[in-house]
């Protein structure tokens, strides 16, 4: 859904708007959700002068496009604000079914517009803001807003204006309304709490801020975040999927656990003869008791550094280590000295102690890596090595 009177920003579907501001352009995507973190408008950008002038203590009409999905209605809000969103004081609610005439369940939209007088006490001012806030009954659990630059008359005089401060339910720090399942009263009650704010013409205010704080009365239930975002960069939507992670992406356990630890493996290199990438059977997972140290490196042409292959678990890119029920071969000697050349790409092979193994890395057999405790290296004779 998308507000069209007053025009919000840059819906390019109004039937009157300004002229765009310099180096913005049309949102194209004007009737989808916002973001569930971040900003609480789809721009903080206003347009260039008013799209609307209002008077307090009149009516006034506001007005939807056609074609949005409507989720069964839900909940609106619609505020002023003089500080460009930051602090908005609502000025006119429809609870429950906004966009339609009574309980749905369907996605087109009843009602359209809405017209309602303007509290009286709204301070004049040329560059004010209106906000609609609107949470759907029915659907995924989402916030739909859109600000719009308008201008207000007052012929009282008033400077200030109370009402209930904006909430913004399903938006990162707010509290989450969950799907109404025919309960069109879910979630009513944080409106009915919500704190009383003061505005200004002069964007100075007094009380709550619509700033991302969680309101202090609150009898919805929250709703349980299930996934789980390894980067942990930003809160995690209710629609993230972060399943089939590689094991590369998976944190290190802590010392405490028996859990096996996971280590960063080289990138599979091309081979001169085939140009195919060529990938190194590495030692079986085992749980270790403390967490390793850093893994060894190897200088690489242009001073870059490669991982090296740890003693701890860990996992290849394709092929993970060969599992047998058969007896382990017995350990494959060979040369022990480290930087001695070789060419059979990342090759490996046993130190003749068999309690370590060597890697071909850029053309030379970096320093011995021990085995595990109670593991020695193996050597099928195929150029691969493991400890097992």
């Amino acid at each position: 859904m998308a507000m069209t009177e007053p025009c919000e920003r840059f819906n390019p579907n109004c039937a009157t708007k300004p002229a765009l501001p310099a180096g913005a352009t049309y949102n194209t995507e004007i009737k989808s959700p916002i973001p569930y973190s971040g900003s609480l408008f789809k721009s903080d950008t206003p347009w260039p002068q008013p799209v609307a002038s209002w008077t307090a203590g009149q009516p006034v009409t506001v007005k939807f496009q056609p074609g949005g999905a409507a989720h069964g209605g839900g909940h609106c809000q619609f505020a002023v604000s003089y500080d460009n969103g930051k602090t908005a004081a609502v000025v006119h609610k429809v609870m429950e079914h906004c966009f339609f005439n009574g309980a749905s369940s369907g996605n087109d939209a009843q009602v359209l517009e809405y017209t309602f007088t303007l509290p009286a006490e709204v301070p004049a001012s040329s560059k004010a803001q209106f906000i609609w806030i609107w949470t759907n009954a029915i659907g995924n659990r989402e916030l739909y807003t859109g600000i719009s630059d308008i201008s207000i008359a007052n012929s009282g005089g008033s400077t200030s204006y109370t009402g209930k401060t904006a909430i913004y339910p399903n938006h990162a720090g707010y509290d989450t309304i969950p799907e109404f399942n025919g309960d069109y009263s879910t979630g009513v009650s944080l409106y009915e709490n919500a704190a009383s704010v003061t505005v200004t013409s002069g964007g100075s205010y007094a009380g709550a801020t619509t700033g991302h704080q969680r309101d202090a009365v609150s009898s919805a239930p929250v709703a349980k975040v299930t996934s789980v975002d390894y980067s942990m960069t930003q809160p995690v939507p209710y629609s993230s999927d972060v399943s089939g992670n590689s094991p590369s992406d998976v944190a290190s356990e802590t010392a405490q656990t028996d859990a096996p630890v996971y280590t960063a493996l080289p990138e599979a290199s091309e081979t001169a003869q085939t140009g195919e990438p060529v990938y190194t059977a590495l030692p079986a997972v085992t749980a270790t008791p403390e967490v390793s140290s850093a893994a060894p490196t190897s200088s690489a042409p242009g001073g870059a550094e490669t991982a090296a292959p740890t003693p701890s678990s860990s996992y290849c890119a394709e092929t993970e280590a060969p599992v047998s029920s058969a007896p382990a071969p017995a350990p494959t000697s060979g040369p022990t000295d480290s930087g001695s050349s070789c060419s059979s790409g990342q090759a490996m092979r046993c130190a003749t102690t068999g309690t370590g193994f060597q890697q071909c890395v850029n053309g030379s057999w970096i320093t011995t890596q021990d085995c595990a405790p109670g593991t020695k290296c193996q050597s099928d004779g195929s150029g691969a090595a493991y400890c097992g």
